[in-house]
């Protein structure tokens, strides 16, 4: 049994936002608290681990006294477990001096326990490696060796050289991959940075990810952080997954239905979701623009029907600028707001806007052409494309800075 004073020295649960704080407050404060940052932070989440943990801290203590002495931390954070594993880490803490013990009683999961170990540790580097043994400790003096020729990111992978899995089936193989085959067509600028994006063991440098708001869903945490940190140097250490020894698996079907909507919640925090409905706003103002200017020049005016539909169509592109630069993309254009650079970015709205509508052409003939499709339909799947092609070309040519008026 485990006395009161010994249950006192729990890491407090961070509370709030998921969001690690910058090194320089960790400075100010434990200075103050008599306990200075350090280099190494390492968090071991678990639940119903109690058979593993007091290997898993043997191991890992054993290789970082060798490498780092005195340098380093490693943080349980268990999820209060039934077989209350918070209470055997808590126990070793005499034997190993260099562990902290969390105990989270309102939250649950994996991926949220590893954030709140993250806030409360000292270290420049933080890490993450599994409980259960399944993560060969020894790799471990790999990946800080990435971190110490620069990386600003190392993970453990099973798919590069010396990598592999040990007795795994061929349905759990092909999850794997398949879910690692989804995350590339769904988030490609982030899970096709590594060979092993579901890999959660690895290393990151606080500075990467500190301030960064995080979001996990499920229990892989990589992708989250290569989704929102700064994170340019990667470095990547082969690995072979060892099979459990103790206890029981955590892999179900919810963790890859999680991992999906980790996936989709990612997809859509980095497409600027607000600029894009601003924009499909201002686009639909156009159509009334075009429509009364192309009346008043037929029916008022009596113009020929083609240079009406030419001079309605630029004053509905010009008012679709005007809004956009003043409305939708506001936060860019105050940063240029020389009369040159509007007119370089009225220019650029205008041809991709007229290669847009090209493009509405070719599409809607190839669906009703090509594939029998109701030209109606074809029509609006042709208006979807375009808007898209629109919003997302302008938003990377004609709305980016690239010189500022002095």
């Amino acid at each position: 049994m485990i006395g009161v004073n010994q249950v006192n020295q729990l890491l407090p649960v961070p509370s709030g936002p998921l969001e690690i704080p910058a090194l320089e407050t960790f400075n100010s404060n434990f200075t103050d608290a008599g306990t200075p940052p350090i280099y190494f932070s390492l968090v071991i989440p678990t639940y119903n681990e109690c058979k593993n943990v007091k290997s898993i801290v043997e191991k890992l203590s054993h290789l970082l006294d060798g490498s780092i002495p005195g340098n380093y931390e490693l943080i349980v954070v268990d999820d209060d477990s039934p077989d209350r594993t918070w209470e055997v880490a808590l126990s070793l803490t005499p034997e190993y001096p260099q562990l902290r013990v969390m105990r989270r009683e309102e939250e649950r999961g994996l991926s949220t326990a590893v954030i709140r170990g993250w806030q409360a540790a000292r270290g420049e580097v933080l890490g993450v490696i599994d409980a259960d043994l399944q993560h060969p400790p020894e790799t471990l003096l790999q990946l800080l060796a990435e971190i110490q020729r620069g990386a600003d990111l190392a993970a453990a992978s099973r798919h590069v050289a010396e990598g592999g899995v040990s007795d795994w089936s061929v349905v759990r193989r092909f999850l794997s991959r398949g879910a690692q085959t989804l995350g590339l067509v769904i988030l490609p600028g982030v899970v096709g940075r590594v060979s092993d994006p579901m890999s959660g063991y690895f290393m990151v440098r606080r500075s990467c990810i500190a301030g960064k708001t995080m979001n996990p869903a499920g229990y892989k945490i990589l992708i989250e952080v290569l989704g929102r940190g700064d994170i340019r140097w990667i470095g990547e250490v082969g690995y072979v997954f060892q099979e459990r020894q103790e206890g029981e698996s955590k892999v179900t079907w919810k963790q890859y239905i999680e991992y999906l909507r980790h996936l989709l919640r990612l997809r859509f925090a980095r497409w600027p979701m607000g600029k894009f409905l601003r924009f499909g706003i201002v686009g639909f103002s156009g159509v009334f623009v075009n429509m009364g200017v192309l009346y008043v020049l037929r029916d008022i005016l009596n113009w020929e029907l083609t240079r009406s539909l030419i001079v309605a169509a630029e004053l509905a592109i010009i008012s679709n600028f005007l809004w956009n630069d003043l409305w939708t993309f506001g936060d860019i254009s105050k940063r240029q707001p020389g009369k040159r650079q509007r007119l370089k970015r009225l220019l650029k709205f205008n041809t991709i806007c007229l290669m847009g509508l090209i493009l509405n052409v070719l599409l809607v003939n190839l669906l009703f052409n090509v594939f029998g499709m109701n030209e109606y339909l074809a029509n609006l799947i042709a208006i979807a494309a375009v808007t898209l092609w629109n919003f997302w070309i302008n938003m990377k040519l004609s709305w980016r800075v690239t010189e500022v008026d002095r």
